[in-house]
């Protein structure tokens, strides 16, 4: 050990190693009971592999309002890590580091966790939390080890059986009636990553008031090291499976408006789950709703390399490619796509020349948004006296087209910051805003009695959603669902084809009512410390100097949403958040932001034109401004960043 301290003291003098890794480096290795730390640090530290020791130790993996996310298999895999190896060619052990997802990041998350739900439900009873992962690298050894972990420390366990969806979690932990829950998780990020999403007892992710104080009880801890209670105290763990799935199943399918669309439906459907956890309700549910599905068999191997794309995201065409290639053989008529945890959608659409078209995540939710606001009035769900009570929630870098939708249906709308959990926050508020003796056990209650106690005592939320593919149109989950969404999208299809339309062309006769709106999503990523710095310094940039001018058109208007008290539609105020929003003077608007979750800062573009028939025109128009506007703002980054 004095030989390894002294080389790392040396490589912090020379400027190779940062101070706050050399900081962290010690905190680790006092604080964590496996060798395998100590041989990596030293094998590192010995092949002078700087780089890495700075990417791992740069920082304490903090746990966030949305938990914690980092790499768990590091650029350099030491030969302690790689030991015996694992399945899926994996390491045995994962990434050594205070900055890396690994067993002493994840003991501290949930036994920070355990300590506030603890201390929430008081005495009286065991705490109960529910545990589920993804098909990623050690998503199941750490989901393993957080329900033993919550037995040995007195709560009572709920774990899945295998790997299962982000949004099954969160309707599990509201059906179980828990107070906490728990995926392992990094969603769509690369397959070197993985995470820890927390969710309390509302079936959402933590928001105030209990954020902060889960937070600091997750920091506070500092070795992996615990006691467990007494045998006589400890928890049971109970494994879920097919009865759980049944019901989340059977409830999803109160998301149809107008089931009889669907009846003879002969639609043929490509699936592919992208090796993630999609096919385990959305196959056997669009088999059910009468869609023929085909499903993709080199992708539906569950694998956490994620072997045939390069990114497991739906909303790249390049991870559909191979569902688009059997929809071709097939003559399919819809490519869906879902990422690991299955709470994004992604959507390939034959059109009516038979060309299968790339949806956008806004156009997606602006198709589901129209139809079930035209469909709410056509069933009675909705009527002239209810619809001010009926809303969309959505996020602000979320389109426009939607909030056009809204105003003709005469329906609200509520803009949120980034993150789903500021939806699910308001569906919270929805919620307790009904009448104590009026709602008795709510979510035992069926969604018509439910949505008729919004409708006369709060609001009722028809659909919402984010531009990066996801989507909600109930309130019995409290995140984003791709199984749902696939579920009111069949519906979308169904209404298309009964119509004698496609949904690509359904989607044009919206743009030539409400005008052609195009988005587009462009991010810069800087990896690793130096390039958190960047991004970081970048932001602040913005911020400190917003732009007065951008391809030569004046700005009208900037909101910064990390120092303004801003207020949202219901006047609530907003969190600051570091986002500052710039609306040019000819109608173009952008924001810029970084991502809570990946190593890049994130630029969204958003252009629009009068309602016209003539759309050819209009899309060429557009589409040339938002190149033109994505050229001066990456000049005027590149300039901040000299």
């Amino acid at each position: 050990m004095s030989d390894l301290a002294s080389t790392l003291d040396q490589a912090t003098k020379d400027g190779l190693l940062l101070p706050d890794a050399r900081k962290n480096i010690d905190l680790l290795l006092n604080a964590s009971t496996s060798p395998v730390v100590l041989a990596s640090v030293t094998e590192l530290a010995v092949r002078g592999e700087w780089e890495e020791l700075n990417d791992r130790f740069f920082k304490t993996l903090a746990f966030g309002t949305g938990g914690l996310r980092g790499r768990t298999i590091g650029r350099v895999v030491t030969t302690a890590e790689q030991g015996e190896g694992g399945p899926n060619e994996r390491p045995e052990h994962p990434c050594s580091g205070t900055a890396s997802m690994n067993f002493f990041n994840v003991s501290r998350a949930v036994r920070g966790l355990i300590a506030y739900a603890k201390r929430h439900v008081g005495t009286e009873r065991k705490p109960k939390l529910v545990f589920a992962h993804d098909t990623r690298h050690f998503s199941r050894d750490f989901a393993e080890f957080c329900a033993k972990v919550a037995s040995e420390l007195g709560c009572d366990a709920w774990l899945f059986e295998d790997a299962r969806s982000t949004p099954q979690l969160s309707f599990a932990v509201r059906d179980l009636r828990a107070d906490a829950g728990v995926v392992l998780t990094a969603s769509h990020n690369p397959s070197h990553d993985n995470g820890f999403k927390a969710y309390f007892n509302d079936g959402a992710q933590i928001v105030e008031p209990h954020a902060s104080e889960i937070i600091a009880e997750v920091n506070a801890i500092e070795s992996e090291e615990y006691d467990a209670v007494a045998d006589d105290q400890r928890g049971r763990i109970t494994v879920l499976g097919a009865e759980a799935d049944r019901g989340y199943m059977d409830r999803l399918k109160s998301l149809l408006m107008q089931p009889s669309l669907l009846e003879g439906a002969s639609a043929k459907v490509v699936f592919t789950n992208l090796h993630g956890t999609g096919g385990q309700i959305t196959v056997p549910m669009l088999k059910e709703l009468g869609f023929e599905v085909l499903t993709v068999p080199e992708q539906d191997v569950r694998d956490g390399r994620f072997p045939t794309v390069a990114s497991p995201n739906p909303e790249n065409a390049a991870a559909l490619e191979m569902g688009i290639a059997l929809a071709e053989q097939e003559g399919a008529e819809i490519v869906i796509g879902t990422d690991p945890d299955s709470d994004r959608m992604g959507v390939v659409a034959r059109d009516g020349a038979g060309v299968m078209r790339l949806l956008t995540g806004n156009q997606i939710g602006s198709l589901m948004a129209w139809y079930r606001a035209q469909a709410a009035f056509e069933i009675g769900w909705l009527n002239e006296t209810t619809r001010a009570r009926a809303l969309f929630v959505k996020t602000f870098v979320t389109t426009e087209l939607q909030s056009a939708i809204a105003a003709k249906f005469g329906l609200g709308v509520v803009n949120t910051l980034t993150g789903f959990k500021y939806i699910a926050s308001k569906l919270r508020k929805y919620e307790d805003a009904i009448p104590e003796d009026k709602k008795g056990d709510y979510r035992s209650l069926d969604e018509d009695t439910t949505r008729k106690l919004r409708l006369e005592y709060s609001r009722f939320f028809l659909f919402g959603g984010e531009e990066s593919y996801g989507y909600l149109g109930c309130d019995f989950v409290r995140d984003k669902d791709a199984n749902g969404a696939a579920v009111m999208f069949a519906e979308v299809a169904a209404y298309a084809k009964a119509k004698g339309t496609t949904l690509p062309d359904l989607l044009d006769e919206i743009y030539k009512e409400f005008g052609y709106h195009e988005e587009r999503g462009k991010a810069l990523v800087m990896e690793g410390a130096d390039g958190a710095a960047k991004i970081q310094s970048l932001a602040r940039s913005f911020s400190q100097r917003p732009p007065t001018e951008v391809d030569g058109v004046a700005v009208e208007r900037v909101r910064d949403f990390s120092v303004e008290t801003i207020f949202d539609e219901e006047g609530d105020e907003l969190p600051k958040e570091g986002m500052l929003f710039v609306d040019l003077a000819d109608g173009r608007s952008f924001a810029v932001r970084p991502s809570g979750t990946e190593p890049k800062i994130k630029f969204y573009l958003f252009a629009k034109s009068p309602p016209t028939d003539e759309l050819a025109g209009s899309k060429a128009a557009v589409s040339e401004s938002l190149d033109r506007l994505w050229s001066a703002i990456e000049s005027d980054a590149a300039e901040r960043m000299r």
